[in-house]
């Protein structure tokens, strides 16, 4: 049986990169684009391209809001899978079969095994937030479970509908880049099962601040707090097929 995809990309002033990551995103998968109350032409532009699901944010809800609104109009519309994108072609569209290979799943990321362009400070960022993040999780890991996650940080992923319900249903804390620490660490604590997929990473443009890094210490704090979860049902994979 043929699963549904749905590729969640939110946009924040992307008028000159997102009428491509669109296109070429729409020849493997359904698109729904979270305009996050852009000042640029990225409205228009969105709007032009027929075939895709826009929502569009009066105000600026950073990339929890983005993504998690793009995952609601997945639940709604019975998407088997939901995948999150950059706008502004970080992550290659045409890497999309890759993921979908790996539909045993609950979330699958994308591993910048390749990274073109990266600023050396953005690498010595991401080895340690993905360093932190191995500590949390192995700190709370479920019985009989110690993860080794190559790249944590990655925003470029999919999530199963059991996944990306349990997003969902949470009472997420999260508000920037620290959603995809949380987005990792409840899954995992659930017992889901989490894959990687090898990606080519091109460096574009960053939001990046101090603001944001103390945010991320804040999650990353809160997730190696927290206790682990103990239940004999790990493992056990909710069927993505049924409605």
């Amino acid at each position: 049986m043929a699963y549904r995809y749905l590729v969640v990309i939110p946009a924040y002033n992307e008028e000159t990169t997102i009428e491509q990551v669109v296109k070429l995103a729409k020849r493997h998968a359904d698109v729904c684009i979270v305009n996050d109350a852009s000042t640029d032409a990225t409205s228009p532009i969105i709007e032009s391209i027929a075939g895709v699901h826009c929502i569009h944010h009066q105000k600026n809800t950073h990339i929890a809001g983005a993504i998690l609104d793009g995952m609601r109009y997945a639940l709604q519309n019975n998407y088997d899978f939901c995948v999150t994108m950059d706008a502004g072609m970080s992550h290659d569209p045409e890497a999309l079969p890759e993921f979908k290979k790996h539909s045993g799943a609950d979330v699958v990321i994308g591993s910048r095994s390749k990274r073109v362009r990266v600023p050396l400070y953005r690498k010595a960022l991401s080895f340690a937030g993905t360093v932190a993040i191995n500590i949390a999780l192995r700190r709370n890991s479920p019985v009989g479970r110690r993860p080794i996650i190559r790249d944590a940080t990655s925003g470029y992923r999919m999530y199963s509908r059991r996944a990306y319900t349990l997003l969902l249903q949470s009472q997420m804390k999260s508000r920037s880049f620290d959603f995809h620490l949380e987005a990792l660490g409840l899954p995992f604590r659930e017992g889901l099962k989490i894959e990687e997929v090898p990606i080519t990473y091109v460096y574009s443009n960053s939001s990046l601040s101090w603001k944001v890094v103390r945010q991320c210490l804040r999650t990353w704090a809160r997730l190696l707090s927290e206790r682990p979860v103990r239940t004999s049902a790990i493992g056990i994979r909710e069927d993505t097929t049924a409605a």
